[in-house]
C-alpha cells in the first residue's frame, strides 16, 4: 500500500522552485520520505513538468547546484 501524500507535502512541492526541487532530488539522503509513496510520485511528476517547461532554466539550475556538496 502506498503512503498517502499530506496537504503540507503537496503545498511544499507545488510552491518550491525548480532549483529547490532539483537540489533536494540530488542531495537528499537515501530514504528521504518525500520520495516515497504517493508523495514521491507527485514530486517526480512536478519536477519533470517544471524541467520541461523551461529547458534553459533547467540547464542553468543544474549547473548552479552542481553534483557535490
Amino acid at each position: 500500500m502506498s503512503t498517502p501524500m499530506t496537504p503540507a507535502q503537496k503545498a511544499w512541492i507545488d510552491s518550491a522552485s525548480y532549483t529547490l526541487l532539483l537540489s533536494r532530488w540530488r542531495f537528499s539522503s537515501a530514504g528521504d520520505q518525500i520520495f516515497t509513496g504517493d508523495t514521491g510520485q507527485y514530486y517526480k511528476k512536478i519536477l519533470a513538468e517544471k524541467r520541461d517547461a523551461d529547458h534553459e532554466g533547467h540547464v542553468k539550475a543544474s549547473k548552479s547546484i552542481g553534483w557535490e556538496r
